[in-house]
């Protein structure tokens, strides 16, 4: 007898009586709860995807900024060595002075001799 139940109530699913017997209206919501859930989740794991690939993306544009940076900034060091201003200063006819400078001390009329 078990088996017999078992079997009509298969038949019954994979015909659809679930959806037009009497108490279908509540299946129905069921059927379009479910769908609207799945939907969010896909939805939900479209989005989750995008942003993983936008992340890998800005990563990649943060490597290459930073060596870009690395690049220009040792480029400056160079350029900022007193060897490097003296060749091209002098180039335009200046070089560097032989005498030391010397500091220049201005008293104020409240500070004490």
């Amino acid at each position: 007898m078990t088996k017999n139940k078992v079997k009509t109530g298969v038949l019954d699913l994979l015909k659809g009586k679930f959806l037009v017997s009497g108490d279908s209206p509540k299946n129905w919501l069921f059927i379009i709860f479910i769908s609207f859930l799945a939907t969010v989740m896909i939805s939900s794991s479209h989005s989750a995807d995008q942003k993983v690939h936008q992340i890998a993306l800005l990563n990649e544009e943060v490597k290459e900024l930073r060596n870009e940076f690395v690049d220009m900034r040792s480029d400056v060091q160079q350029l900022k060595l007193e060897s490097n201003i003296t060749g091209k200063i002098s180039e335009k006819g200046l070089y560097p002075s032989e005498t030391p400078p010397q500091k220049i001390r201005v008293k104020s009329l409240n500070e004490k001799e």
